[in-house]
Order: C-alpha cells, then sequence, then structure tokens
C-alpha cells in the first residue's frame, strides 16, 4: 500500500480510529480480521491487527528524517534499516507518540558503492520492520523540506511470499522478530515476506481463505497447518477446512507454488499418555494434510514434514511449543534450502 509517498509494507490498510490520530497498520481487511472464530474462540479477531512484519519504506536524499509512530495496547520494538542494513532499534512506549531521529548512515559514505548493493534492498531505502508485540499507528515523516517517495520495484525483492500459520509464524517466544524463521529464510532466498500468521488461530477460516485466494500481491506462499486446530476441530472437519483452503487457493492461482507445512516438532508427540488427543492429532492431521495435497495431483502443491524443518528438539523454549530464537534460525535454514530444491 502506498500512502503519502510511503510504501506500507504487508499492510492491507490503514485504520482512522476514532478519537485516536495517527493511521493503525492493519494487515487484514476489517471485514476479514472481524469475521474470524470458531464458537466461542474470537481471539484471532485482536492478533491479526498485531503488526507483525508490517513495514514502512521510503526513499529521500535528507539526511535526517524524524517519523512519529505510537504502540496501541502495549509497548513494542520497532527495527530499522537501511536496505539489508541493520541501522537502530527502539522500544515504543503504549499509549505514547514516539518520534524517532534517524540520520543517514555517515560509513556509507567512506566505503565503495560495490559493497552496499547487490543485495535484496537498495541502501537508499529506509526500513521500519515491526513484530508481534502489539498494534501499531503511524503519524507523520517530517524529511524537513526534501521530497520523499516509495521504493521502486528494482530497490525491493522481485517475489513475494506469503506465509500463513499459527503463533510460531506469526513469531511468538521470539526475543526479536526479525529472527523469525520466515524473516531468516525470505532473507537467505532474497524474497520478500508477507506475515499473515495469526497466533492461537489458524483455523482457515473461510474469510482468510477468499483473503488468500484472491490476493495479488504474492509469488508463492506456505501454509503452516494444523497446530492450532488439535483438541478443537474433528478430523473430518480439518480435513474440510484444509481441502477447501486449497482448492480455493488452486482454483483463484493455478500457477502459483503453494507449500504446506507439517506440523512442528513439540512436546505433545513424547506425551507419556500416547492416547491423548492432542498426541494423536499430530499424527492425523498431518496424514490428512499430506493425502490432500497428493490426491489433488497439482505440480505447484507441495507438503512439507516440520520435522524436516525444526531439525533440533532443544529449539524449543519451556513450553514445548514455540520455538526460540535459536530455533526459528535452524528452521529457517533448513526452510530455506528446502524452498531452493522445490520452488520452480
Amino acid at each position: 500500500m502506498i500512502f503519502e509517498n510511503i510504501e506500507f509494507h504487508n499492510v492491507a490498510e490503514l485504520e482512522s480510529v476514532p478519537g485516536m490520530c495517527g493511521y493503525r497498520l492493519q494487515r487484514f481487511p476489517k471485514e476479514v480480521r472481524n469475521s474470524l472464530g470458531h464458537k466461542e474462540h474470537e481471539r484471532g479477531r485482536f492478533y491479526s491487527q498485531r503488526a507483525a512484519g508490517c513495514e514502512i519504506r521510503f526513499a529521500t536524499d535528507a539526511k535526517f528524517v524524524r517519523v512519529s509512530l505510537s504502540a496501541v495496547e502495549q509497548d513494542g520494538t520497532v527495527l530499522v534499516y537501511k536496505g539489508n542494513f541493520f541501522h537502530s532499534s527502539y522500544v515504543l512506549k503504549a499509549g505514547v507518540i514516539t518520534t524517532l531521529h534517524l540520520e543517514e548512515p555517515p560509513k556509507f559514505s567512506e566505503v565503495e558503492e560495490e559493497c552496499l548493493n547487490g543485495y535484496s534492498f537498495s541502501p537508499g531505502i529506509w526500513r521500519l520492520k515491526f513484530g508481534r508485540d502489539c498494534g501499531i499507528s503511524f503519524h507523520y515523516i517530517d524529511s524537513f523540506g526534501h521530497e520523499i517517495r516509495p521504493p521502486r520495484e528494482d530497490e525491493v525483492p522481485k517475489l513475494k511470499w506469503l506465509a500463513y500459520g499459527s503463533s510460531i509464524t506469526f513469531g511468538s517466544n521470539t526475543s526479536l522478530y526479525s529472527n523469525t524463521y520466515i524473516e531468516h529464510a525470505a532473507r537467505r532466498l532474497g524474497v520478500d515476506i508477507l506475515n499473515k500468521g495469526i497466533a492461537g488461530s489458524c483455523f482457515c477460516d473461510e474469510p482468510i481463505v477468499d483473503y488468500i485466494a484472491e490476493y495479488e500481491k504474492w509469488d508463492f506462499a506456505t501454509l503452516e497447518l494444523g497446530v492450532n486446530m488439535r483438541g478443537r476441530f474433528t478430523p473430518e472437519e480439518y480435513e474440510k477446512r484444509v481441502r477447501h483452503l486449497l482448492q480455493r487457493i488452486v482454483e483463484k492461482k493455478p500457477n502459483k507454488p503453494v507449500v504446506v507445512i507439517g506440523i512442528y516438532p513439540n512436546g505433545s508427540l513424547y506425551a507419556l499418555n500416547k492416547e491423548n488427543p492432542i498426541t494423536q492429532s499430530n499424527f492425523i492431521f498431518d496424514k490428512i494434510s499430506k493425502e490432500i495435497v497428493e490426491s489433488m495431483n497439482s505440480r505447484y502443491l507441495y507438503y512439507v514434514d516440520g520435522k524436516d524443518i525444526l531439525t533440533d528438539f532443544s529449539g524449543l523454549s519451556i513450553d514445548l511449543v514455540h520455538p526460540s530464537d535459536y530455533g526459528h534460525i535452524i528452521m529457517g535454514e533448513n526452510l530455506s534450502r528446502i524452498l531452493k530444491e522445490i520452488l520452480p
């Protein structure tokens, strides 16, 4: 989305909230996020409002700029980059408008241009990246009289990767959002990532199915499915929802590669009670996902076992579900290698 000559990456809407100044960065349209949920579980409606993977991008010849932002419900972190190069990190205090003063890196003018160029992002692009902590509102940019423009196509990655999934894709339990497995893999692949993960609420809801199938801005997609649906959906309902999701995507995007990722290793795989329904669901849901992919007989549909991505069980945090930063980095390395091998 382009607004006031600024690119808002991974943003579907800039929402003006009554009684609040600024524009809230929304990853999903209002009609999608306000329709999420299954029975009494509607937590996806507020997790979908968090700015995981959203970025503010712009170019300017100004030597310094000021960007005003605010975190909505709780403190949030913003990571600032010039192209692929890390610039700085700031904490946005909840309910307070914070103005970041950003200056052109002096070292950039002291080295040969070749060492700064040739990466996925041009070093002339300012990038403000937000994590999964909270919602973020944009207020203004002051470039002190210098023009601002959005990035050109040749200044950002050519390919866009849409990642749908659970809190693991969303980035939960990482101490730094840029360490999430999808961010790490995207950098290895030199592609742009669109984080559409929804913590605890990856249910293949009808509004999400339609949104992903109709969304025009992705070149390939990964769907991390199953973990949030254990204990809440029967195998029959799981099969129905996953099949519908894949059929709609193939119908609307017949030539776009789609990778279904099985449930990542977690503590329930090793539960002492082998009859535990959650333990059983790990195996049953993965079997269903793989069989659906195979039955659809599409050259652009792939299934990847979660165990081939999270290959070190100690990469989990102590809840034995969510990977730590170390686990995410392992996953990013493995997934980028797998995607390189299977994608056209």
